[in-house]
């Protein structure tokens, strides 16, 4: 493992650290700061910086950590290696690297890693933020959505160095088929900053990531109600509107918040997955009212 000192275009300072994993070399940058320790981990396509416009709020009380999943950023590449369970052994080491309990904060990919590894990991996670999870429901039906058609445009650009600019203005450009039987553009439904930030993480992508999602594997060996079972810790659920691209269908949230012994659901209006960036406002507030109760 090493460590070195770096500053990166955030308004946190961190250091940069590689995690051996026994599988893949994972990125992880690290607050500076001596509070309790805070790690958020992405979703698809994604990199740790992600969770950018939530770090300056929540740096005041907790020391921020985020990591690159395997396959993304600076993290090695794990070809064969990109179902759910192979990124939770990564976060699990991760996790294993800190000398106190760690609270967990994921976002879809994240979100059903945290779970797992919380569930895995009881003595180590103090409290984990699931935000809109995909649950197996709905990845059951993931070819009949539009995000289908989405994975595959983004696997389409995923390792491309091409100018950040071209690179959003294709994502942009991609078209989406709707439940009434039109075609909108991603462009539509993300503004221009949030698409070159997603276009700023694909050249850094392995393509490979998407193969178990669009394959149907890629919860293989996530056994999602034993994991739910198994969390010990307090659970804050964060579910974005299905109507407006929400990954967690209301039966599933409804058995996932009664299964959980301890879970607080907050169902956010008006937003879909990506809550942290289309509600920031509302997401730090939820947040930090669940974090000040620990």
């Amino acid at each position: 493992m090493t460590s070195r000192p770096i500053v990166v275009s955030l308004p946190v300072m961190f250091t940069e650290r590689f995690i051996d994993s026994g599988e893949s070399h994972i990125r992880v940058l690290s607050g500076l700061d001596e509070s309790p320790p805070i790690l958020f981990l992405h979703g698809v396509s994604r990199i740790g910086r992600d969770f950018a416009p939530l770090f300056p709020a929540v740096a005041n009380a907790w020391q921020v950590h985020t990591l690159d999943h395997r396959g993304h950023g600076q993290s090695s590449r794990g070809p064969g290696g990109y179902r759910v369970v192979d990124y939770a052994r990564d976060a699990a080491a991760v996790v294993r690297s800190f000398p106190v309990p760690v609270v967990l904060f994921g976002h879809s990919l994240g979100a059903v890693t945290a779970a797992a590894v919380a569930a895995a990991e009881p003595e180590r996670v103090r409290a984990v933020v699931l935000e809109d999870p995909p649950s197996a429901g709905f990845l059951a039906k993931l070819d009949r959505t539009m995000y289908y058609t989405q994975f595959v445009a983004t696997q389409k650009l995923a390792g491309q160095h091409r100018p950040i600019a071209d690179i959003a203005r294709d994502l942009a450009n991609t078209p989406l088929p709707q439940p009434n039987g039109s075609t909108a553009r991603l462009g539509d439904f993300r503004d221009a900053s949030m698409l070159r930030f997603s276009a700023r993480c694909l050249p850094d992508l392995d393509p490979r990531v998407f193969d178990p999602l669009l394959d149907g594997t890629w919860l293989r060996g996530y056994d999602e109600d034993a994991i739910w079972e198994a969390i010990a810790c307090p659970v804050l659920l964060l579910r974005g509107e299905e109507a407006r691209g929400g990954m967690l269908p209301t039966p599933d949230a409804n058995r996932m918040a009664a299964t959980i012994t301890d879970c607080t659901r907050v169902d956010v209006p008006g937003v879909g997955h990506l809550i942290h960036w289309l509600a920031t406002e509302a997401c730090v507030r939820l947040t930090l009212g669940f974090l000040e109760s620990l």
